[in-house]
């Protein structure tokens, strides 16, 4: 059981991978797309994670590919994939104690998708929810959570954050936050630089 000391104003979620588990319908629907476009999944998937589903067709994507339509048709296939989604063990008991102004869901998923998701969790709608239309650079830019703390009445200095990407790592340790890592839904090999837990019943922490 991890234990942190300091007490915080409001506590900052990721959604993918950190409060729900939602891999099998990324992998469906980004394999099905590599494929199509004649691009290697084993690549597009390793470096998916955590990111805006427009940064990384920009990566990937050939020259006339219009990255933007082609996000959003991903976008829509995911939004009505929703089976095998579940939350991440911890999630809903913690979010159901937290009053809803002191936390938020900082999301790489455009708000359509997010809501899906959460909802297809039996997770609550947070008050404060910014996705991928809230902010014009994706993680590791801290843009979205130094948006989603000033959205709370607060700084992101005095936010603690749970991640499990490491662009999202990167992202809440460039907005001055402390993070932890959720292990429960990432890759084995995963060293981030962070403390790490399984899950959110490994954690005990207090707001002021």
């Amino acid at each position: 059981m991890l234990q942190l000391d300091r007490a915080y104003s409001a506590v900052l979620f990721d959604m993918d991978g950190t409060l729900l588990d939602s891999r099998v319908v990324v992998e469906r629907v980004l394999t099905d797309w590599a494929i199509t476009n004649e691009l290697d999944p084993t690549a597009l998937l390793a470096v998916s994670h955590g990111r805006r589903t427009i940064d990384v067709l920009r990566e990937f994507a050939k020259a006339s590919t219009d990255c933007e339509a082609e996000a959003a048709k991903i976008e829509a296939a995911e939004a009505t994939d929703v089976c095998g989604i579940v939350a991440i063990p911890g999630s809903a008991d913690l979010l159901s104690q937290l009053p809803p102004r002191r936390w938020a869901v900082v999301t790489s998923a455009g708000r359509d998708l997010a809501i899906r998701r959460l909802t297809a969790a039996c997770l609550p709608i947070p008050e404060v929810l910014v996705t991928a239309e809230d902010i014009e650079h994706g993680k590791p830019d801290p843009s979205g959570y130094v948006l989603a703390a000033e959205k709370l009445g607060t700084n992101a200095e005095q936010c603690l954050v749970f991640e499990d990407a490491p662009a999202g790592i990167q992202a809440g340790l460039n907005a001055g936050s402390d993070v932890i890592a959720i292990g429960f839904a990432s890759p084995g090999d995963t060293k981030p630089n962070c403390p790490l837990i399984s899950d959110f019943r490994a954690i005990e922490f207090r707001l002021n």
